[in-house]
């Protein structure tokens, strides 16, 4: 059974960038455009981890790992940020959160599923 990866940005392009990755080397991938829209996903189904941009519209990748967080299913789900956001605030304010990984966009496969690997 492959590891289901829930992937959140509001661009589609990286969306599929990422799941392109992740599909050849037999992650299972789920898309959600924004916060709100990856809630709906996180109905009980079994996810390993949440990749997730921060800025985004109607709610916001900050937002939606702190909701997240709320429900007991998705509590301990492994949660890496990958965004072209470089400050400190929200760095310190994801890792209260409990995103466990921060990546920078662009970003190089390889990292990614090194990341991925390590948080899993």
């Amino acid at each position: 059974m492959s590891k289901v990866v829930l992937v959140v940005d509001d661009s589609i392009s990286v969306r599929q960038v990422v799941s392109m990755v992740l599909e050849t080397n037999d992650y299972e991938v789920l898309q959600a455009a924004n916060g709100a829209e990856a809630l709906k996903h996180l109905n009980g189904q079994k996810i390993h981890l949440i990749i997730s941009d921060v800025n985004m519209p109607v709610m916001d990748g900050l937002t939606f790992v702190e909701k997240a967080r709320e429900i007991p299913d998705y509590k301990f789900t492994p949660v890496l940020m990958l965004t072209t956001e470089t400050d400190n605030n929200m760095k310190d304010r994801a890792k209260l959160a409990g995103v466990k990984a921060w990546l920078v966009k662009p970003f190089q496969p390889p990292l990614l599923l090194s990341a991925l690997s390590k948080l899993m």
